[in-house]
């Protein structure tokens, strides 16, 4: 992001992302409460001067992703038992809709192997060598982008990540963890506004989608 800061702390609309995402998920009416993992060194969550709705604790994160997902799915065993759902978020996606929890946590009730919000991939995809030319074209009927939340049980989530870290397999989101240990996921149709902020440009575009989403919901 070429900042002075982890982006999860660069305002988007007068507020930070995290404080946006954590507003997002805590009024979220099903929700029971969240566990917010943040790094060892980070001098800026004490900064915050929103009120975190339903947070019951902060965490020491990890490394990689998946170790600050274990371990926050260690802390939250103290709260949640083993066949309880447990959603995880990237704190950079803020425009995350309520109707997408809603439509995510329909589809997986009676899916005993959990789900994740995901979007079909529209564009053509091609395969690069290492000299950055075109190798293949990769077929795109079945394709999708994985976004979060992700939601699966507690213990089976901790399971499947503990045997993929020991087995020192990739980890790239928590489906591909339930994938390694035999599940399979759901797919569930989301909105293409969940955007995870990653480059300088996402903020322009994370500040027009929450504007429309706001004008959205005055109009409702």
């Amino acid at each position: 992001m070429r900042a002075d800061r982890p982006k999860q702390y660069l305002s988007v609309r007068g507020r930070t992302i995290l404080e946006r995402t954590l507003e997002r998920l805590g009024s979220y009416p099903r929700l029971r409460g969240m566990l917010v993992g943040i790094a060892a060194d980070d001098v800026y969550w004490p900064t915050l001067a929103s009120p975190i709705p339903k947070l019951l604790n902060t965490y020491v994160g990890g490394a990689e992703r998946a170790d600050t997902v274990l371990h926050g799915l260690q802390a939250l065993s103290v709260h949640a038992r083993p066949d309880d759902w447990v959603m995880v978020h990237d704190a950079a996606r803020p425009c995350l809709r309520h109707a997408d929890i809603d439509a995510l946590l329909a589809d997986i009730a009676g899916h005993a192997d959990g789900g994740l919000l995901a979007l079909p991939i529209s564009d053509t995809v091609k395969r690069a060598d290492h000299n950055g030319c075109v190798e293949e074209t990769i077929p795109r009927a079945m394709l999708w982008r994985a976004l979060t939340p992700q939601v699966f049980r507690l213990g089976a989530l901790t399971a499947a990540l503990e045997k993929a870290m020991h087995d020192g397999v990739e980890i790239t989101d928590e489906a591909s963890a339930m994938e390694y240990d035999g599940a399979r996921p759901r797919l569930v149709h989301g909105h293409a506004d969940n955007i995870k902020i990653t480059v300088p440009d996402d903020l322009a575009l994370a500040e027009l989608y929450l504007r429309e989403q706001e004008r959205e919901k005055q109009l409702a």
